[in-house]
């Protein structure tokens, strides 16, 4: 089962490294949430292992990676207006923002991701970002 696991890590890692320029991950708190219910599946993906790969690989092939912080609101923030609405349960699958948009819950939070990521990516050495004065 590791072997086959550690297959499928290699084999999409690869691909999504040579198939993009930038690679922008969620920071999840594997720990965390497998403390939860969902603890079986959350192990049985080896989220951590695939995200090491993916690090290691981009570094590799000279690719942009970057790890967007856990507490960013990704799955409330509303992508098209930047509103960040109440807690959600897993089960919402699609919402609508006051804006009028509505969003599937993970490609709204695919979204923000990405912008947080290109955001950090064009900061300077990570350093706060402030307006121009």
């Amino acid at each position: 089962m590791a072997d086959t696991r550690r297959d499928w890590a290699h084999k999409h890692s690869t691909r999504i490294i040579r198939e993009n320029q930038a690679v922008f991950v969620e920071d999840l708190c594997v720990r965390g949430l497998a403390r939860t219910r969902l603890a079986k599946s959350v192990h049985d993906a080896g989220w951590s292992m695939f995200v090491t790969m993916l690090e290691e690989k981009a570094r590799t092939w000279g690719r942009t990676f970057a790890e967007v912080d856990r507490w960013l609101p990704s799955t409330r923030m509303c992508s098209h207006c930047g509103v960040v609405g109440d807690k959600k349960p897993l089960h919402v699958r699609e919402w609508t923002c006051g804006c009028g948009v509505t969003h599937d819950r993970d490609m709204n939070a695919a979204v923000n991701i990405l912008a947080a990521g290109r955001a950090e990516r064009l900061n300077a050495c990570g350093g706060t970002v402030s307006p121009a004065a």
